[in-house]
């Protein structure tokens, strides 16, 4: 609602000092009396927690690491994870250049000024 030109904001402020004085009014007849109000049957209100449904983590249980590192072996050691990482499908290092190759680097260019 903030506006950098002080006409546009000023010119708000009577409407919102007419609904402050509107608010501020005692409130009509008609609406119930706190007497009539606290005869009312209660309303009945309804609480659901959000943590309701929590289950703690669980850690998965532990394998030997003779066993985790047998299975990471048999599976081809620590470069078959690093190719199935880059997304790459098997093959060996050769392929790893081929990779990059829409990456340029380009030099910069050559200064014409002479260094004395």
């Amino acid at each position: 609602m903030f506006h950098s030109l002080p006409a546009r904001w000023l010119a708000v402020l009577p409407a919102m000092a007419a609904a402050l004085a509107a608010a501020a009014q005692p409130a009509p007849a008609s609406a119930p009396r706190a007497e009539e109000a606290a005869t009312r049957a209660p309303t009945t209100l309804s609480y659901k927690s959000a943590l309701e449904g929590y289950r703690p983590f669980t850690d998965d249980k532990p394998i030997p690491w003779k066993e985790a590192n047998e299975t990471v072996r048999q599976r081809g050691g620590w470069k078959a994870y690093a190719e199935e990482a880059a997304g790459g499908a098997g093959g060996g290092a050769s392929e790893a250049p081929a990779a990059h190759q829409g990456h340029a680097m380009p030099m910069p260019p050559a200064s014409k000024e002479k260094k004395p």
